[in-house]
């Protein structure tokens, strides 16, 4: 039987290296990012800030500020807040406006209620969308000119569903 701190390789009995070496090793392999997690029975109220990526899987009302990191908002995630971030994926619920200076992704069983501003957007085939969108040119996505950030206040928003069954009912109508 082998003892806590030894190891047996080809019937030979050895210690192992430096524990603090292997730990440093793993680390640099195995996650070349940090992301903070929160969890399904989580519940907080309030402004959240970070400065590294962050998974909700519970519920955040408030404001959600990440602005070099990416926001994912889990299947289970809720979230009753603004939220401003490099990149925004949503599998879960947002009820506010998001600004994203990279990507917004909402998956097919994703749900946004709010405002989109963004540099590219992705909704896949089931996903609901229900706001305005507004897509920027990369050169302008860190600064807005002050005429621009008026035209975004009276642009009326567009609302958006977006589901497998649209077509088949489109289809129908325009048969009709």
């Amino acid at each position: 039987m082998l003892q806590p701190s030894e190891y047996t390789y080809n019937g030979k009995i050895s210690s192992p290296a430096s524990t603090s070496n292997f730990s440093n090793q793993n680390k640099n392999i195995s996650a070349p990012m940090e992301q903070a997690t929160i969890g399904r029975t989580l519940v907080i109220k309030g402004e959240v800030t970070a400065a590294e990526a962050l998974y909700i899987d519970g519920r955040i009302e408030g404001k959600v500020s990440l602005p070099d990191h990416r926001v994912t908002v889990g299947r289970n995630g809720s979230v009753h807040a603004n939220i401003n971030a490099r990149e925004v994926v949503v599998m879960g619920k947002v009820n506010g406006n998001i600004e994203c200076t990279d990507r917004v992704d909402i998956r097919s069983e994703g749900s946004v209620t709010g405002d989109v501003s963004t540099v590219r957007i992705s909704v896949e085939d089931g996903a609901v969308l229900k706001g305005g969108i507004e897509v920027r040119s990369e050169s302008r996505q860190q600064h807005k000119p002050q005429a621009h950030a008026k035209a975004a206040e009276t642009h009326k928003p567009v609302e958006t569903q977006k589901a497998v069954e649209a077509p088949k009912a489109l289809a129908a109508t325009a048969g009709a």
